[in-house]
């Protein structure tokens, strides 16, 4: 009896939160730390180069002169939906 299912799953995010999260995973996965921290569970490599290899063929705005202008704005559009959620408290 096979109890693992190899079925695909899907995650939906807004166009926003794809851009943010792609950019958010090119820097981490550049960063010396973040790489510690992944490879105290190998295995979540799998679904990270997953993920962002999938948003990268995804997102044309990467690739866009305005990339800047787009990722910041999609940043405060979500941080604006957040609320106080994540803020610092000197900050509340």
């Amino acid at each position: 009896m096979n109890l693992v299912s190899e079925d695909d799953f899907t995650i939906r995010l807004t166009r926003d939160q794809a851009l943010v999260l792609s950019d958010w995973l090119d820097r981490m996965e550049a960063n010396e730390q973040f790489d510690r921290l992944v490879n105290e569970d190998r295995a979540v490599w799998s679904p990270i180069l997953q993920i962002s290899g999938t948003l990268d063929k995804s997102l044309g705005e990467i690739f866009m002169p305005d990339y800047t202008a787009r990722l910041e704005a999609a940043r405060e559009r979500l941080k604006d939906s957040l609320g106080d959620l994540g803020r610092p408290p000197a900050d509340l």
